[in-house]
């Protein structure tokens, strides 16, 4: 599993903007700025859709305020069920990423099986990323929600 203090791995996340469909390479999308990115395990799953993403879009200008460029969600979902779901939850000031293979999730080492529930997903989890390394790292043990909520992240900035 990735660690604090060390680089992101080189990878590509998908997100479908208004100009269509753009795959981002993770080097270039987080160089030279400081970035929320938090995971959870499904878009409109119970927890991600009522606590999890809406505590993030209430206090993103308050992590704006504190120097953060970017705040992002990703989920092993592909970019236009990330679109679906950031519209339905006025997400508007947060980049929603697909990680449609888990091909991103697999190289930071946070992946989990759910069986029949989904197959492979991302455990949920919240990082601070300066310029590519990760300053911060929360992951969740399984079936928690304390260490990644937006409140939590926000207090350590």
């Amino acid at each position: 599993m990735i660690q604090q203090g060390q680089s992101l791995p080189a990878g590509s996340l998908s997100q479908l903007s208004k100009d269509g469909m753009v795959n981002h390479q993770v080097s270039e999308l987080f160089a030279g700025k400081k970035v929320v990115l938090f995971a959870v395990p499904g878009a409109f799953t119970p927890t991600c859709s009522e606590a999890h993403l809406p505590g993030y879009v209430v206090l993103a200008d308050k992590f704006k305020a504190k120097g953060v460029d970017i705040i992002a969600c990703v989920s092993v979902n592909d970019a236009f069920v990330m679109k679906a779901w950031g519209d339905a939850q006025n997400a508007s000031e947060l980049m929603m990423l697909g990680d449609g293979d888990a091909s991103f999730t697999k190289s930071l080492g946070l992946e989990m099986d759910t069986a029949g529930f989904g197959g492979l997903r991302s455990q949920r989890y919240a990082m601070v990323i300066d310029d590519g390394i990760v300053t911060l790292l929360n992951v969740e043990a399984p079936k928690a929600f304390e260490v990644s909520k937006a409140e939590v992240l926000l207090a350590a900035l």
